[in-house]
């Protein structure tokens, strides 16, 4: 398996670095014979090459098995035409990565203050309000006068059933069921054809129940009783602000991993961003990143029918599981190491399996 490396931003490289020893350790142990080949976006990439990613950069991630992004200081790319492109939104759009899958669960060994709870927030990744990806060319954000601003929204139904497909097979392999989540009371046309396209779907999946929640009610139950959801699906913005949510009631934003899938290509993605007020000081957590790369050869052992990927991904889960119970994990999560230490420590625990 291929994967290009892109460190990002801020703390980026430092926890790239706690990713990349962990999943060499992985391929050691599980003999998956993987290729780490990194390249760069964002900063670094705009100083070298005038942009932050570039048609280049997009034609080796096409031509290799999967991706992994490092955090990117998003909020400095404002100017397009300066060669300031988001690298997020530049690989959702351009590789089609339709599916954001963003788990949220509790870890022993860390206070769980709503009690136990494993969750995955299913989240459509290419369209809603998200004004650099619902058109084909331009933004469909527009300022009409200095003091009027537009935004539009765009659900297809192409894009509900995909969406809505994926999370009901994913239900299928966990508790087979799904929480449609939307504003229908209000988006009545839009928001009532994605909880309408999402039934559908529903009915192809009999063994997988259902039920739906209007977004603002939905807040007020995930911080009542997490546990008591499955699979969570939902289109762009709301999955975007109930994904951070959930993966703090688990304990921290930094134990939130996320893939984005298409049909084809997948990139492991950390759920945070670039912190780069604690950028080159060895504090920032590496579990996020680290989760997300296990997701990605978890995808590749499910699309290929690779039972080692398979294996090593649940190995990944199980020794981040362990070290946060014992301690072995940055301070943010209760533990007393800095990030390089951590990713020694994950990798350690793989070597011993």
């Amino acid at each position: 398996m291929k994967i290009i490396v892109l460190p990002g931003d801020g703390i980026g490289p430092e926890t790239m670095a706690a990713t990349v020893e962990v999943l060499e350790a992985a391929s050691r142990r599980f003999s998956l014979g993987l290729e780490l080949i990194p390249d760069e976006a964002g900063h670094d990439s705009l100083a070298r090459h005038g942009a932050t990613v570039t048609d280049a950069l997009l034609d080796k991630v096409k031509s290799a098995d999967g991706l992994m992004l490092g955090p990117m200081a998003t909020y400095d790319f404002k100017d397009e035409s300066k060669g300031e492109i988001n690298p997020s939104k530049f690989f959702r759009k351009s590789l089609d990565l339709y599916a954001n899958i963003r788990p949220a669960r509790t870890y022993k060994g860390m206070a769980a203050r709503l009690g136990e709870f494993d969750l995955v927030v299913v989240r459509e990744n290419t369209e809603g309000f998200y004004s650099d990806r619902n058109i084909e060319s331009g933004s469909s954000e527009m300022l009409i006068t200095p003091d009027v601003a537009i935004s539009l929204r765009r659900i297809t139904r192409q894009c509900c059933e995909r969406i809505a497909r994926s999370a009901f097979e994913l239900a299928r392999t966990r508790n087979k069921h799904v929480t449609i989540v939307h504003k229908a009371n209000v988006l009545k046309i839009a928001d009532g054809m994605f909880i309408d396209i999402c039934h559908e779907v529903g009915r192809d999946f009999p063994d997988v129940s259902i039920d739906d929640f209007i977004v603002d009610a939905m807040m007020a139950h995930v911080v009542r009783a997490p546990q008591r959801f499955d699979v969570i699906v939902t289109t762009n913005m709301f999955g975007d602000i109930l994904s951070d949510l959930t993966a703090e009631l688990s304990g921290s934003l930094g134990l939130g991993g996320s893939l984005n899938a298409g049909d084809r290509y997948a990139m492991g993605q950390a759920a945070h961003g670039s912190a780069p007020d604690i950028a080159g000081r060895n504090i920032a957590n590496p579990f996020s990143l680290v989760l997300s790369a296990a997701m990605l050869l978890n995808w590749y052992g499910q699309k290929n029918q690779k039972p080692s990927f398979l294996a090593a991904a649940k190995a990944i889960f199980d020794a981040v599981a362990a070290a946060i119970e014992s301690g072995e994990a940055t301070r943010d999560v209760g533990g007393k190491l800095g990030t390089r230490e951590t990713g020694a420590a994950l990798a350690q625990r793989l070597s011993a399996i």
